[in-house]
């Protein structure tokens, strides 16, 4: 999930220009192919906005390396790790509506939830579980989720957190986790009273006008024009089986 979230970050400040600086469209046709060779990915899809105008919105590569089909600017991403972002929204919504406070105890809404150490236990917040700074490993919680064949469920994921031994103290240091944002995702439906994926479709992409993005690839409106999953086969980039469940979606599963 990093990976794309690494890969939008460094391709937006490549570029940015400076502001009063014209857009010259074949410098950012120039970025885009190092970047693509950079990264070794199929395909990209970049729109640059300028004064609130969009002034490129263009696809380079291919959405997949089985059909060749070509990326456009319609073309759908799943968008990994940027759909942290929209789960940390979800939670600020209920935060301006008086539903919740950032620092409110998790085990008010889970009561269920179980770290390690009690003590972290009874202090962990909801602010905690979008900060990376549980103390646990970095990777350690997916095996509750991996591979994607597994049937975990969200309350699976929550009761096994109690095994697992953390390598930092609470709050000391920042390890990026996935699985506290499934959590955080949990926290979200008990208090709205309906599922992580449909909140964030009615309270964040339909309010904002995005009407092809959807919390899933089961849920697009209309599932075409979707990038192929790719990933390492042998040292090389090839089509893999697209990851369809829904339990890790408050992670990662968002599709923009």
């Amino acid at each position: 999930m990093r990976r794309f979230s690494f890969l939008a970050g460094a391709l937006a400040l490549l570029l940015a220009p400076p502001v009063t600086a014209p857009l010259d469209v074949a410098a950012v046709d120039a970025v885009v192919a190092r970047t693509l060779q950079a990264f070794d990915v199929p395909g990209i899809a970049v729109v640059v906005v300028k004064d609130g105008q969009v002034v490129v919105a263009k696809g380079y590569g291919v959405s997949s390396l089985a059909t060749k089909a070509p990326v456009d600017a319609n073309t759908l991403f799943e968008i990994g790790s940027c759909t942290k972002a929209f789960t940390a929204a979800a939670l600020g919504l209920l935060v301006d509506e008086g539903k919740l406070r950032w620092d409110d105890k998790v085990t008010d809404y889970i009561p269920e939830f179980r770290m390690y150490d009690p003590y972290v236990t009874a202090e962990f917040t909801v602010r905690d579980l979008l900060c990376h700074r549980s103390g646990l490993d970095r990777g350690t919680a997916n095996l509750t989720f991996s591979p994607d064949s597994t049937d975990f469920t969200v309350q699976d994921v929550i009761h096994s957190l109690r095994y697992f031994k953390p390598v930092s103290s609470f709050r000391s240091e920042y390890v990026y986790d996935n699985c506290l944002y499934l959590v955080a995702g949990e926290v979200v439906a008990r208090i709205a009273g309906q599922p992580w994926t449909s909140f964030v479709e009615t309270r964040l992409l339909r309010p904002l006008g995005m009407r092809r993005s959807a919390a899933g690839f089961a849920r697009l409106p209309a599932p075409t024009n979707v990038s192929d999953a790719h990933g390492l086969v042998e040292g090389r980039v090839q089509v893999v089986a697209r990851d369809r469940s829904p339990l890790t979606s408050a992670a990662g599963g968002l599709y923009s």
